[in-house]
């Protein structure tokens, strides 16, 4: 069987945290398809940071990062966990902490597959939340993503946390459609409007104005129109505060710069001026190096 159609097939099962070999299988699949390095030694890993295919991972007011020796993601996979962390914070009033990220080969734990994804920089483990209902959020928005067909999930028992698996391609692609304009979403069993807003990265303030709603209360069945999300940027990871405020706020912004960015185009992106980000960051010129994290103020 392609590798391609194991992939479609894989990915059209019923979404559950238990994994399996096939799913081992459309993980690393999707690697050699799309030709990703594997990293074998720590030499191998700093290479690959170096041609930019991994991005350093920076703890954040909502994401916490225990004990993890390499942290260093694939861009688009460290979109998704900074993004999640939000969510989940939103969600559950507490920081998200991720476990592990990228392995090399020659570093894997003893009970790692074979065919682990880990030293691709395309999967992450995120500690299992010891509150029940943070627990739940998390599993539902992490099988609700799997069914959208950018990540793959399963819970471990030894020892217990969530392995990550993430699709960067169908990533980028399925955050470009949300990104930018409304969507509608159908109410499901158990949702309220604070959650469905966490997930969705926006206020429940905004929320209620697009639907029209004055209060909390919404039934099932009920089509919801989710507003575009107005500060998701790209590497970007919003250090403000994560309560609503009657008046809009400056938002502080971290960026990590790419090869190839300058002060102009990253200034373009965030709607401010070059002055303004060299003030920010005690910049005397222009020179900017890759892997280098600035403070931008977003009004």
């Amino acid at each position: 069987m392609a590798i391609s159609t194991l992939i479609t097939a894989s990915m059209t099962q019923a979404q559950t945290l238990r994994g399996s070999r096939s799913s081992m299988e459309q993980q690393h699949g999707h690697a050699v398809s799309h030709g990703y390095q594997f990293a074998h030694t720590s030499r191998d890993v700093d290479d690959m940071i170096q041609l930019g295919n991994l991005q350093r991972v920076r703890p954040t007011p909502t994401m916490a990062i225990h004990n993890v020796s390499y942290p260093y993601l694939q861009p688009a996979v460290k979109t998704l966990v900074e993004r999640l962390s939000a969510q989940y914070y939103n969600a559950c009033g507490e920081k998200m902490t991720v476990t592990s990220m990228t392995r090399p080969i020659a570093r894997q734990p003893s009970n790692a597959a074979n065919d682990s994804v880990h030293p691709t920089g395309m999967a992450f483990d995120l500690r299992v939340p010891s509150n029940s209902r943070c627990r739940r959020w998390l599993e539902q928005t992490l099988l609700s993503l799997e069914g959208s067909r950018v990540l793959d999930v399963t819970r471990e028992r030894r020892p217990p946390h969530y392995h990550v698996a993430t699709f960067p391609e169908p990533y980028q692609a399925y955050l470009a459609s949300i990104l930018g304009r409304t969507h509608d979403y159908e109410v499901q069993s158990g949702d309220t409007l604070v959650a469905i807003a966490a997930r969705s990265n926006v206020t429940v303030s905004q929320l209620r104005a697009a639907n029209n709603v004055r209060g909390d209360l919404i039934r099932v069945g009920q089509v919801l129109t989710i507003p575009a999300e107005s500060n998701s940027n790209g590497n970007a990871t919003m250090v403000a505060s994560q309560q609503e405020t009657a008046t809009q706020q400056p938002t502080e912004l971290e960026h990590q710069v790419r090869r190839g960015e300058t002060l102009w185009r990253i200034a373009n992106r965030y709607r401010t001026s070059v002055d303004a980000i060299r003030s920010q960051n005690g910049l005397a010129g222009d020179m900017l190096r890759v892997g280098q994290v600035l403070k931008v103020v977003v009004e």
